[in-house]
């Protein structure tokens, strides 16, 4: 390897002009020489290391600092988790739905199926944030379509963003699909079935049909037995169990002849009265 070799300290002295100096330097064999015209007056510079070749080079990537032990990336917050309100509640299985509907009572529940890949959802989601915050005794129910396919394949969920709004002993009051441009069925619905109101009846939640969907989905670790076979278990239960007529010890079945020979009594006595 060549060595560098300069004749004057100060490779820049005050008294060189740019005008001067060339700007392509001059390349003999493994040294560089300036023009003449500079203040070098043609003496040779060599360089300690070789020219980089592609051998030598060593290329470092941009984010070598992501490789080393003990970075970490800080996951980027899911855009249908910021701005939750706490009465918004994402579902986690089929049970967990069922139960929630259930346990609402008379409460408004909205039931909100999205996707985190739907841009239509994304959008709409500050919007039911909105929403969710100027009515806080509306349950907003989140199914995520990604984690819950099969289940939303069940409940014939096919297109997103959809709703659902559930109320009482009523079930399901109303299903549609809507985004940014067409909020307007959002605000309806909400204002229309939100009033208080009382319900007579048990909560009925989803569908009997879609229940009884879900529990034949294999995929899914839900059960449910229909309300028809629990009526007819518990009616031949009752006909089952067979209650004698109590009596006291002091009461008798009365006679086959005493009754017979009281009716023969009054007959002839009737007789008798008719002859005179």
């Amino acid at each position: 390897m060549a060595e560098v070799v300069v004749s004057k300290a100060n490779l820049f002295p005050s008294s060189c002009h740019h005008q001067n100096m060339s700007v392509f330097p001059k390349t003999s064999g493994s040294s560089l020489s300036f023009s003449p015209k500079t203040d070098f007056h043609g003496k040779s510079i060599r360089l300690r290391r070789p020219f980089p070749t592609r051998s030598n080079l060593q290329f470092r990537p941009i984010n070598s600092q992501l490789q080393q032990p003990g970075f970490r990336v800080g996951k980027a917050r899911k855009w249908w988790v910021k701005g939750n309100q706490p009465n918004m509640k994402e579902v986690t299985s089929a049970q967990d739905l069922v139960d929630s509907l259930l346990n609402a009572g008379d409460k408004l529940v909205v039931l909100d199926f999205f996707s985190p890949g739907c841009g239509g959802c994304k959008a709409l989601h500050p919007k039911i944030c909105q929403f969710a915050e100027m009515n806080p005794d509306v349950q907003f129910l989140q199914v995520n379509y990604e984690e819950h396919k099969s289940m939303c394949y069940s409940l014939n969920v096919h297109v997103l963003p959809f709703f659902r709004f559930y109320r009482g002993a009523q079930g399901r009051v109303c299903s549609f699909s809507c985004t940014n441009a067409t909020i307007k069925k959002f605000k309806d619905a909400l204002a229309k079935h939100k009033p208080e109101r009382c319900s007579l009846g048990p909560t009925k939640g989803l569908e009997e049909k879609e229940l009884l969907a879900l529990s034949a989905n294999k995929d899914l670790e839900f059960t449910y037995t229909p309300k028809h076979v629990e009526h007819v278990s518990a009616k031949a239960a009752e006909e089952m169990i067979v209650t004698a007529p109590s009596r006291s010890s002091s009461e008798s079945l009365p006679l086959p002849s005493a009754t017979l020979k009281s009716g023969q009594i009054s007959k002839e006595r009737n007789t008798v009265s008719a002859g005179r």
